[in-house]
């Protein structure tokens, strides 16, 4: 599992990358300066998570504890529910989206806390 969250890590770190490379070259002029820095939001926490992703394969290949891949499991949900809504609501300029978003940012809290309740229990 840990080879696949790690493949994964990559894939959307890149595609934070594109996106973030899009937002700057093809929607600056198309749309709101408010909608830019939404959608921007949504690569920036893409790229934390992706990088988090890849700290949760790492850790989970040192230690194998179930725990860090349910948490693994949060940050890809988050980043689907976060990140996705943020651009989705930003290019449509549907506001309707937002409502989406808490439940990402509810499901990267949680893969943190997961993540910091599996670190605890290394030692037991």
């Amino acid at each position: 599992m840990e080879k696949r969250f790690l493949a994964l890590a990559g894939m959307l770190a890149g595609l934070a990358v594109a996106t973030g490379a899009f937002a700057a070259h093809m929607l600056k002029f198309r749309i709101s300066v408010e909608m830019l820095d939404v959608f921007k939001t949504g690569a920036k926490y893409q790229m934390y998570h992706a990088i988090a992703l890849a700290i949760v394969a790492l850790t989970y290949k040192l230690w194998p504890r179930p725990m860090f891949l349910v948490a693994g499991w949060f940050f890809i949900s988050g980043i689907l529910l976060f990140s996705g809504s943020l651009y989705v609501m930003s290019i449509t300029g549907n506001k309707w989206f937002g409502i989406i978003t808490p439940f990402g940012g509810l499901c990267f809290l949680t893969g943190w806390t997961l993540y910091v309740l599996a670190a605890f229990k290394l030692n037991r």
